[in-house]
């Protein structure tokens, strides 16, 4: 986890996640996330979801792994408002650092019945059937929910997701956890999964990453102060992933985050060498950002 969190010599306990929009999370004002947005149905502005108002619609997570996480999927919104009455699962992933073999699964390498889907994910065959990638810092992987997918050991990654912990895991590679597979046969796309990924540069400092139905993702280098204009009409999620920097006047180092209400005032974001995540749900991508 270094050197984004420090943890004891003493503490020999791994910790694969962090979740930063958990519901129950403290805020550094000193209430949970749920009891802000709760007592400020505002908050959230435009991005609210109205079947769960109560609810950060978006999940900034950092994952770090020493070992290949298990094969697994999520169901769209659908289907888990159907069977779990919650949001479905829709990811992308940001890639902070790598080290060998740096990998991440996306779907099959090629189409599969659904009868040699369900013996694949029986004997193990289907770890060798899915489609692996090298990955690099700075690289963008988008998981769709109905993405059967994994992600390899030795990398930190900056996930950003719907609101969900709905996983359906289908092979673990021996590991005594449960497996979901009467779900996840249900959701999984049988097929190659193509990285629709195309970012837009909008200057040096500012660059869209990914959008979709559920989010923006943008990557901010403020080489000079970025002024995010008040007022905003939803709220931001901010992530510092590299370097030092300062977020409203306030000191942020990596592996900080920051949720800017909407309505705010003027947030100003600094750091010559630093370098931040965005995130945010919107139909068109934010306007009144100097960058």
């Amino acid at each position: 986890m270094a050197p984004y969190f420090s943890v004891s010599s003493s503490d020999t306990k791994r910790i694969g996640e962090v979740w930063f929009t958990f519901s129950e999370n403290l805020t550094s004002v000193g209430k949970s996330l749920r009891e802000l947005i709760t007592a400020d149905r505002g908050l959230l502005g435009t991005a609210a979801n109205p079947e769960h108002p109560d609810l950060c619609p978006l999940l900034l997570k950092l994952i770090f792994t020493t070992e290949r996480l298990s094969v697994q999927v999520h169901p769209d919104d659908e289907y888990a408002r159907k069977h779990h009455g919650c949001l479905g699962k829709t990811e992308a992933w940001y890639v902070m650092e790598a080290e060998p073999p740096s990998e991440v699964a996306t779907g099959f390498r090629e189409h599969l019945t659904p009868e040699r889907f369900q013996n694949a994910v029986k004997s193990g065959e289907i770890e060798d059937l899915l489609h692996w990638q090298k990955v690099a810092p700075g690289d963008v992987v988008f998981t769709p929910a109905g993405t059967v997918h994994a992600i390899g050991a030795g990398l930190t990654i900056c996930e950003i997701q719907e609101n969900s912990d709905v996983t359906y895991r289908l092979y673990d590679y021996g590991r005594p956890r449960e497996l979901h597979l009467d779900h996840g046969v249900q959701v999984s796309e049988l097929k190659p999964h193509v990285n629709d990924v195309s970012p837009q540069v909008i200057t040096d400092r500012r660059e869209i990453l990914l959008n979709c139905e559920y989010f923006y993702i943008e990557r901010l280098r403020p080489k000079a102060p970025i002024q995010i204009a008040k007022d905003q009409p939803f709220y931001l999620l901010l992530i510092c992933t590299k370097g030092e920097g300062h977020i409203a006047g306030l000191p942020c180092s990596a592996g900080r985050a920051w949720l800017i209400p909407a309505g705010s005032d003027t947030v100003s974001v600094e750091g010559e060498d630093s370098e931040w995540i965005l995130s945010y749900t919107a139909k068109d991508r934010l306007e009144g950002i100097s960058a």
